[in-house]
């Protein structure tokens, strides 16, 4: 009886942690993964909180726990990155940690010894191979993913106009603190015996607030902007991607992806979901007069993007030449295949049409929310309240609408939805513009 009720318990922490901004699919597999993580008073703390950042006083009064041994708890997962802690105002909040960017990368990015990384490391490999967390947050259409690719500046071509956002030199201006942790997807392949590449571990790069929590929690060291400049320029000297977080306002980590670890290039790689990632608002072009076909921007790109074809004429001693070709459909414009052409051959360029990305942290959520059908969970944030249960029922029922959606996430109608958004939030006094502007998510 105890582990059917115990099994019972990870069911509804289950439904919880995929009633967030990012889904996370129900299976035996994320059933073991989430027993290893959270003890069964943790789990029965997270499935009760608001799924927003809330006090500590407002959290005992929904869990019924005492207020003492809550903040033991709290404090407790905070640790583990299985809550996120930020201090708004004189107090601090609590919200519980999502899939991505969250628990999955908080676990596999400590370095304690109360991990057993070996087991937890499998089980997350198992869980996002099989992709059921890939097809249920990057599937059907969906546009607004958690990263965007940053290009490498030095691939650009001559007068391309580039917005400081799509900077990692701005990028690093706009922050003021900086922290550098395992880059979880290699240490989890590392775990399993799988990791291909000689990428380092320690590439993980965080701004701001994500800094902060994460040194806090013993998950990152702090640096400063000169040994973040190095990490930088060791990256592009290895050839990898930039991956930042998705919005133009003070974003939260830059990843340093390959394409062999990084669970966003399997994404698209392995499961051929080509939204697990925003492409940068340029793209790869060869000038096929001086390019010699060597293969170097092949073996280089991280996304199979480009291949070699024949071509009419010949070398000098008479072998056909080939000319390096782009899939325009799944490059991300990320710019290290220019990084290695020894010709100059390959650039990047502008695509016809600017990328648009979110313009802060809330924007995005909200955007994630409503695309994956969670966000009248942030609107009405009580798993307790049978009253909000109702209003979420509701009001999910609507915003699911295949119509009303569309219409929401269009171009005519986006910007108008978030703003309605973003003055209702304030009018409702709760700072969920404020929290979703600060916090990583």
């Amino acid at each position: 009886m105890g582990h059917l009720v115990g099994k019972d318990l990870y069911r509804r922490l289950g439904r919880k942690i995929d009633n967030l901004h990012v889904r996370a699919p129900w299976n035996e597999t994320f059933y073991q993964l989430i027993k290893a993580l959270y003890s069964t008073e943790e789990a029965d703390v997270v499935v009760k909180m608001p799924f927003r950042f809330s006090n500590l006083d407002r959290i005992a009064n929904i869990t019924k726990v005492g207020k003492s041994r809550l903040r033991t708890v709290l404090e407790n997962l905070c640790e583990k990155g299985l809550v996120m802690d930020a201090c708004l105002g004189d107090e601090i909040r609590y919200m519980p940690t999502p899939l991505f960017v969250g628990i999955f990368e908080f676990t596999m990015m400590r370095t304690d010894r109360n991990v057993d990384f070996n087991h937890v490391g499998s089980l997350f490999h198992y869980y996002m191979e099989e992709g059921a967390p890939y097809r249920a947050n990057f599937g059907h259409g969906t546009k607004t993913s958690i990263a965007r690719t940053v290009p490498h500046e030095e691939a650009l071509g001559d007068h391309v106009e580039i917005l400081d956002y799509e900077r990692v030199s701005s990028l690093m201006d706009e922050a003021d603190r900086y922290a550098v942790g395992f880059c979880s997807c290699r240490h989890t392949q590392e775990h399993i015996g799988e990791k291909q590449c000689d990428a380092p571990l320690d590439t993980c790069t965080t701004f701001g607030w994500a800094s902060d929590y994460l040194v806090r929690h013993g998950m990152s060291r702090a640096i400063s902007k000169m040994e973040l400049q190095e990490i930088f320029a060791r990256s592009r000297e290895l050839g990898l991607i930039f991956s930042a977080d998705n919005v133009r306002k003070g974003i939260t980590f830059v990843c340093h992806c390959c394409g062999c670890c990084c669970a966003i290039m399997t994404g698209l790689n392995r499961h051929g979901l080509t939204s697990t990632t925003v492409t940068s608002s340029f793209i790869a072009q060869v000038d096929s007069d001086i390019c010699t076909g060597c293969k170097q921007c092949v073996k280089a790109c991280p996304v199979n993007a480009i291949e070699m074809a024949p071509v009419e004429i010949t070398d000098s001693d008479g072998r056909r030449k080939s000319k390096a070709v782009i899939d325009e459909s799944i490059c991300l414009g990320c710019g290290v295949c220019a990084l290695k052409c020894s010709t100059g051959a390959m650039k990047l360029d502008k695509r016809e049409a600017r990328v648009i990305h979110p313009e802060t942290t809330f924007e995005r959520v909200i955007l994630q929310c409503l695309e994956r059908g969670t966000l009248q969970n942030q609107i009405f944030d009580n798993p307790e309240s049978i009253t909000q249960d109702v209003l979420r029922y509701i009001v999910g029922a609507f915003l699911r609408l295949s119509p009303v959606k569309r219409a929401l996430m269009s171009d005519a109608l986006r910007s108008n939805f978030l703003n309605v958004m973003g003055s209702g939030a304030k009018m409702m006094g709760k700072e969920l513009v404020q929290n979703l502007q600060e916090i990583p998510s």
